[in-house]
């Protein structure tokens, strides 16, 4: 059944596993349907919004807390979000979620594998933080917590991006 107000689709997963991807590819396919949707994107944020923050564990939970803040304040004005972060604590997803309101909050891990995210690795990073020059790096020297009963979970290291969005758009029934 569609939802009938503004929500929030918190993608998590590690980096690489083609949450930005989805999330802009889902936004320009609801979009179609004359659907408003605004993406909240982890590093755009972190250039702005966030751009005084680290990556240590207590600026990786503010930088969330800052950005929940805006979907929250988003989907009060009416406006569907979608947000594309690592969101690697299980603790700072629940915050997120609590921020938001649980009627609105909808998270979908995008459960790719951390070989396949390497292998991916758009910004080298993974190679940085193998070789020690970053470190904190989820998946190599910081845990990611994957959720535990995630609205949808999808792999997206054997489909394609428009097979993803379908399976986002069928499983909270957003077709």
């Amino acid at each position: 059944m569609p939802f009938s107000s503004a929500m929030t689709l918190w993608f998590t997963g590690l980096s690489g596993s083609g949450k930005t991807t989805l999330a802009y590819a889902l936004q320009e396919t609801l979009a179609k349907s004359g659907a408003h949707w605004y993406v909240l994107d982890g590093d755009v944020c972190r250039t702005g919004l966030c751009k005084d923050l680290g990556f240590s564990a207590e600026d990786r939970a503010e930088n969330i807390r800052r950005c929940a803040e805006v979907a929250r304040i988003l989907n009060e004005a009416g406006v569907s979000v979608i947000t594309a972060f690592i969101c690697p604590y299980a603790a700072t997803r629940q915050l997120a979620r609590s921020i938001v309101g649980d009627d609105r909050f909808f998270e979908v891990h995008v459960n790719t594998p951390l070989e396949k995210c390497e292998e991916r690795d758009p910004k080298g990073l993974y190679k940085l933080a193998r070789n020690g020059s970053i470190k904190n790096f989820t998946g190599v020297s910081d845990p990611y917590e994957s959720p535990a009963q995630p609205a949808v979970s999808i792999d997206t290291s054997n489909i394609t991006v428009e097979q993803a969005v379908n399976v986002v758009l069928a499983t909270l029934g957003l077709r």
